[in-house]
């Protein structure tokens, strides 16, 4: 899910009122794309639109929406801000920001979208804002509508975030797709407890798998990682991860014994159907295992996919922590260069 929402559920449960601000469009180059989101209560900001004098004048937008909507329902709030000197930027774009003042009542669109989003459903979000008669942005306005929810057109999955104008108002319109890719993460040794608490501050979904049920952390140590992105299978057949995993899950294979590795291998270039799969190990590990796979009939096209040694090159350091973030780091490319070209093209079109 998008920690963005189940934080903004959290927080509206508890009665507090928040803003949401979202980057609803980029002019040039901005330091993060159209969708980004930023979530502004009366004591605290959560997320982040790109940092600096930006994010600081952004957040002084939002408590006086917060202020505003104590007389207003649905306050709602489009600024257009150059990154230029004014705000002590050197991007050279311009952001326009949407702001939405939301309370509890908006826990149920917010809700139906959680589910969407949990059952692997794209969403499409439109929200109105009043436009000045020229078109631009007004400083302020309100609208009195829900934001609305619906399906994407056929076809369309990937995130996509609009700002256009249809009569008086101006209407955000995104594709709000879900953004946790699964990951299968083998051993629980030194090395994959480092990475299992990387892998928990990114947006996966993570089966943390080892037939050893004591090498897991302890309930304790384990609530203390704050990774509910982690799910913990101590499983006398981790076979069974690799079968019951969805297509186009990525694989991570860090046991304690090499015959292991090699069965998860077999198993899991067998499936072809992988987005990832890496095993920690030396370059004198893979030649054996491509000889050992081959002679267990696996494709040797297929066996080229095995990423071993595992992290990026140039980095040699063998702490557990510096492999897990070599490894995650590795693990991002794939994914990536796993995106729709669409998706490619649009993001590198908002950081030109």
């Amino acid at each position: 899910m998008q920690a963005w929402l189940s934080d903004l559920q959290q927080l509206l449960a508890h009665g507090d009122a928040a803003v949401l601000v979202t980057v609803a469009r980029t002019e040039g180059s901005a330091p993060r794309e159209a969708g980004t989101k930023m979530i502004v209560t009366r004591e605290a900001a959560r997320h982040t639109i790109g940092g600096g004098h930006l994010e600081w004048k952004a957040i002084e937008i939002a408590r006086q929406v917060l202020r505003d909507g104590m007389r207003t329902a649905h306050a709602r709030r489009l600024e257009r801000l150059a990154l230029g000197p004014s705000l002590g930027q050197c991007c050279g774009g311009a952001v326009v920001l949407a702001f939405e003042r939301l309370d509890v009542a908006d826990l149920g669109w917010l809700a139906t979208l959680a589910r969407r989003l949990a059952a692997g459903t794209s969403t499409v979000r439109s929200v109105s804002f009043r436009s000045s008669r020229n078109g631009t942005p007004e400083a302020e306005g309100t609208a009195a509508d829900p934001p609305m929810l619906s399906e994407p057109e056929a076809g369309v999955e990937a995130p996509d975030c609009l700002l256009w104008e249809t009569g008086s108002t101006m209407l955000l319109t995104e594709t709000i797709a879900p953004n946790d890719f699964p990951v299968v993460l083998f051993g629980a040794g030194h090395v994959g407890a480092a990475l299992a608490r990387v892998l928990g501050t990114l947006p996966c979904r993570v089966l943390w798998v080892d037939e050893r049920d004591a090498a897991f952390p302890t309930p304790e140590a384990f609530a203390l990682l704050n990774a509910p992105n982690v799910a913990i299978d101590a499983n006398d057949a981790p076979d069974e991860a690799v079968d019951t995993a969805p297509p186009g899950t990525s694989f991570i294979v860090m046991t304690h014994d090499h015959s292991r590795d090699l069965d998860l291998a077999e198993r899991i270039l067998r499936r072809g159907d992988f987005l990832f799969f890496g095993m920690i190990g030396s370059h004198t590990k893979r030649k054996q295992f491509e000889h050992r796979l081959a002679a267990r009939g696996i494709d040797p096209m297929q066996i080229a996919r095995m990423h071993c040694p595992l992290g990026v090159d140039g980095i040699v350091d063998k702490s557990p922590e510096v492999i897990a973030i070599s490894a995650a780091a590795q693990l991002l490319q794939a994914i990536e260069a796993a995106k729709p070209a669409s998706a490619t093209q649009a993001a590198a079109t908002h950081s030109a």
